[in-house]
């Protein structure tokens, strides 16, 4: 099993409503291409501390797993992906950085 852990930081603030959209959308395309084994997303709980940060503070946080590592590369040939990509950094332009590795528990 792999996870692909990706914490998305919205170079704006985007409305409650919207990212919500987006979650749904990301789950959506991801669950449709068959490779994902489960999908887990969630905003972010920000804290004060986070104003003194170097990096940008991320809106959402979305784990997939999937069986292995084919799983995963073929996810990111996933139809439809590239599509719901650039339609929401057309909307809401957003930088991720994830990481791929096993269970954390």
């Amino acid at each position: 099993m792999i996870h692909h852990t990706m914490i998305v930081s919205f170079t704006d603030s985007i409305p409650a409503a919207e990212l919500d959209q987006f979650l749904k959308d990301i789950e959506q395309v991801m669950r449709d291409s068959g490779q994902i084994v489960t999908f887990a997303a969630s905003r972010h709980i920000r804290v004060p501390a986070e104003d003194h940060s170097p990096v940008p503070a991320a809106g959402a946080i979305v784990q997939i797993a999937l069986a292995d590592l084919d799983a995963l590369n073929a996810s990111f040939t996933t139809p439809g992906l590239e599509e719901v990509i650039q339609g929401w950094q057309s909307r809401h332009p957003y930088k991720v950085v994830w990481a791929n590795h096993e269970p954390l528990s």
